[in-house]
């Protein structure tokens, strides 16, 4: 059975598959990302699961995987295949995209963001399915976004389209460490809400879930936390949709987990914002924690579809360390 392999490699840990031409996850498997071990070994232990996962598609499926897919957080050079920078993992600039294909044999090898790979997954096979625009906003440690058109996923000219975190939402508010005041993220990804209700109930180790928690009680105090968040987090995505105009958005991440508790006041806080702008359908991502590697199976088979010079392969010979 023909396949790809798609690895979504996170701060803590990497989430691996082999994917069907149908999206279908043919084999998973999991296994921390050992960051402790320095950058060197992260990149090792990536390049190792990799091969594992080829040994294994041999094996279950009778061929090799033609192609893969692997998505890294930080800033990427999808273009070149290089993982430019990540303050979580210590590197800068490693050329997986070429040591991936090397290890596996010199199959095409697409390297891409990863909550821009995350994106492409709802996009296409999740929440935004059928929309020819659409706009993925994950409220995690922070907050970033994809932009989808037609089916694909906007980087930018820099690699940084979708930066959603960081329109500033309170101007001279909060110190970001991007060097702004008053970032979005500072008020509405899970780990402020966390920060702001550990603050408010005198727990500090009360968490986002938590909050959501006493809000659903009535709990005055996290009513008035939860509602904070909510107004940045509307305002940022009425920006956001002044600007992109998507048919759909789709809202990820931990703090998504809230369910209605958080959708019910964003929609009509968001609702209450517009004025000439159409309202776009405010969704929850439905892919979960398996949207990253879908997103990388995505990518791999788009390789394998691309007609003409090997666009996103790269030969082994070019590999540097």
């Amino acid at each position: 059975m023909k396949h790809v392999i798609a690895l979504d490699v996170g701060g803590t840990g990497m989430k691996a598959a082999l994917v069907g031409a149908d999206g279908e996850l043919l084999h998973q498997a999991r296994r921390p990302t050992g960051r402790e071990r320095g950058p060197d070994a992260v990149v090792e232990g990536i390049l190792g699961f990799a091969a594992e996962l080829r040994a294994h598609g041999i094996r279950a499926h009778g061929e090799p995987a033609s192609a893969a897919g692997v998505a890294v957080p930080g800033i990427v050079d999808e273009a070149e295949g290089v993982a430019a920078y990540a303050a979580n993992l210590g590197w800068r600039d490693v050329p997986l995209r070429a040591l991936l294909a090397e290890r596996l044999g010199g199959v095409p090898v697409a390297l891409g963001h990863d909550v821009r790979t995350g994106g492409l997954a709802e996009g296409r096979l999740g929440a935004g399915r059928g929309a020819d625009r659409f706009l993925f906003v994950p409220l995690g440690t922070g907050i970033a976004g994809a932009i989808g058109i037609d089916g694909k996923v906007e980087a930018g000219a820099h690699g940084f389209a979708g930066e959603i975190g960081h329109i500033v939402v309170r101007p001279g508010g909060a110190e970001c460490p991007c060097g702004q005041r008053g970032c979005l993220e500072r008020f509405a990804s899970a780990s402020a809400v966390s920060r702001a209700w550990a603050e408010a109930s005198g727990d500090p180790e009360a968490d986002a879930a938590d909050c959501a928690k006493a809000v659903a009680s009535g709990d005055e105090r996290a009513v008035r936390v939860w509602q904070e968040a909510v107004d940045a987090l509307a305002d940022g995505l009425v920006t956001a949709l002044t600007l992109l105009d998507p048919r759909t958005l789709i809202i990820g991440g931990g703090l998504a987990e809230a369910g209605e508790t958080l959708f019910t006041p964003l929609r009509e806080a968001v609702r209450r914002r517009v004025t000439f702008q159409k309202l776009p359908s405010l969704v929850p991502a439905t892919l979960g924690d398996t949207a990253g590697c879908l997103g990388a199976g995505l990518l791999a088979w788009d390789l394998l579809k691309t007609t003409g010079p090997s666009v996103g392969t790269t030969d082994p010979s070019e590999v540097t360390t």
